[in-house]
C-alpha cells in the first residue's frame, strides 16, 4: 500500500517539513534508504546519514536541529522510534490474516473452542483444552490437556504447551518455544545416581505477554511458574521451575533464570545474564549483559559483572583492571631497584 507524508503525519500527529504529497510504499533503514521508502532517525549515532539518505520520508524527533540541507521530507514527532512502531503495527494489521481450520488437524471432542479460531495444519489440541476468541494457532502446534488460552492470542508454528498451563489474552508466543516442560529436579542418591522429583505444577502466563522463539519455560514443581502481565522475553531464554517474573519486565536473549527466583516489576535484563536460584530481585532493576547474579538485589539498582555488583563499583574495578599491566611493570621495576640496592649494600 502507498501512503503520503500528509497521511502519515495525521496518523502520528506529526509536523511536516517538505512536500506533504510525497508518497512511500515501503520502509528502510536510514543508511540504506531508497526512493519511495520511509525511514527514521532515533539514535544520534546515525545522524550523519540523514544528510545523504535517499529515503523519501524520514521521521525525526521534535528537538532535532539539522546542520545541513536535507533532501527527504521530514515528519517531526515526539519520539521517532515509538512513531515507527505505531506505523509498523498499523501496517501489520493491514496484512491478510489466516482464517479457519485447515486440514489434518486434531481437536479433542471435549475441547472448547471460541469463535474466530485459526488452526494450522498438523496442530493438535488435547482433551479439556479451552481456547478463547480470535486465537491464531499456526501449524505443528501441540496444546496439552486442560490448558487454557485467552482471547486474541497468537501461537506460532512448532510451539509446544504442556498440560494444565494457562495463557492469557493478547499474548504472542513465537516458533519453537516450549511451555510447561518439567523443571530440572533431581535428588542425588549416591555419587552416580539421581531420582527424579515429579514436577506437578504448571505455568501461568498473564495478559499481553510476548515470548520469543525457542524459549523454555518450565512448569513448577508444586504451584506455578508465573509470567506477569506485559512481560517481554527475547529468543532463547530459559525460565526454570517456580520462577516468577513481575509485570512489564523485559529480558534479552540467552538469559537463564534458575528455579524459584522472583524478579520484580519493570526490570530490564540484558543478554546472556545468568541468575542463580532462590533469589529475590526488586522492582526497576537493570542488569547488564553477561552478568552473573548470585545474591538478592534491591529496588532500582543497576548491576553488572560476574559476579554481579553495583554498576559504579564494577566500572571502577574495570578501570583498575585495565591499569593492572602498568602496575605490574612498575612493581617489577621497584623490585629490581630494591634488589640492586641490597646487592650494593652487601658489597
Amino acid at each position: 500500500m502507498e501512503f503520503s507524508a500528509q497521511q502519515i503525519a495525521e496518523i502520528l500527529n506529526g509536523t511536516i517539513e517538505g512536500d506533504p504529497k510525497v508518497t512511500v510504499n515501503n520502509i528502510s533503514k536510514i543508511e540504506c534508504g531508497t526512493p519511495g521508502t520511509l525511514s527514521f532517525l532515533a539514535n544520534p549515532k546515525y545522524t550523519h546519514y540523514i544528510y545523504e539518505t535517499k529515503a523519501s520520508i524520514v521521521l525525526i524527533n521534535e528537538d532535532f536541529v539539522p546542520t545541513k540541507p536535507i533532501e527527504a521530507c521530514l515528519i517531526r514527532v515526539k519520539n521517532s522510534y515509538e512513531a515507527l512502531a505505531k506505523l509498523l503495527e498499523i501496517y501489520n494489521q493491514l496484512n491478510e490474516k489466516p482464517k479457519g481450520i485447515e486440514k489434518h488437524t486434531f481437536i479433542h471432542k471435549s475441547a472448547k473452542i471460541g469463535s474466530g479460531l485459526y488452526l494450522g495444519a498438523f496442530a493438535y489440541i488435547e482433551k479439556g483444552v479451552q481456547i478463547g476468541k480470535n486465537v491464531k494457532i499456526y501449524p505443528h502446534v501441540y496444546i496439552g490437556n486442560n490448558t487454557v488460552i485467552g482471547d486474541n492470542t497468537i501461537i506460532f508454528s512448532g510451539v509446544k504447551i504442556y498440560h494444565n498451563c494457562v495463557i492469557g489474552n493478547h499474548c504472542t508466543i513465537h516458533a519453537g518455544t516450549v511451555i510447561g516442560a518439567d523443571g530440572f529436579g533431581f535428588v542425588p542418591q549416591n555419587e552416580t545416581e539421581f531420582i527424579k522429583v515429579a514436577q506437578i505444577g504448571n505455568v501461568i502466563i498473564e495478559d499481553n505477554v510476548e515470548i520469543g522463539a525457542n524459549c523454555c519455560i518450565d512448569r513448577a514443581t508444586i504451584g506455578s511458574t508465573i509470567i506477569r502481565k506485559g512481560v517481554k522475553l527475547d529468543n532463547l531464554i530459559q525460565v526454570a521451575h517456580n520462577v516468577e517474573i513481575g509485570k512489564s519486565t523485559v529480558i534479552a536473549a540467552q538469559t537463564g533464570i534458575s528455579g524459584t527466583t522472583q524478579i520484580g516489576n519493570n526490570c530490564m535484563i540484558a543478554g546472556q545474564v545468568g541468575i542463580i536460584g532462590h533469589l529475590k530481585i526488586g522492582d526497576s532493576v537493570m542488569i547488564g549483559a553477561q552478568s552473573g547474579v548470585t545474591k538478592d538485589i534491591n529496588n532500582n539498582m543497576q548491576i553488572m559483572g560476574a559476579p554481579a555488583t553495583e554498576g559504579h563499583e564494577y566500572k571502577k574495578s574495570l578501570i583498575g583492571l585495565r591499569k593492572l599491566p602498568d602496575l605490574i611493570n612498575r612493581l617489577n621495576k621497584v623490585e629490581k631497584e630494591l634488589n640492586n640496592l641490597k646487592q650494593n649494600n652487601q658489597e
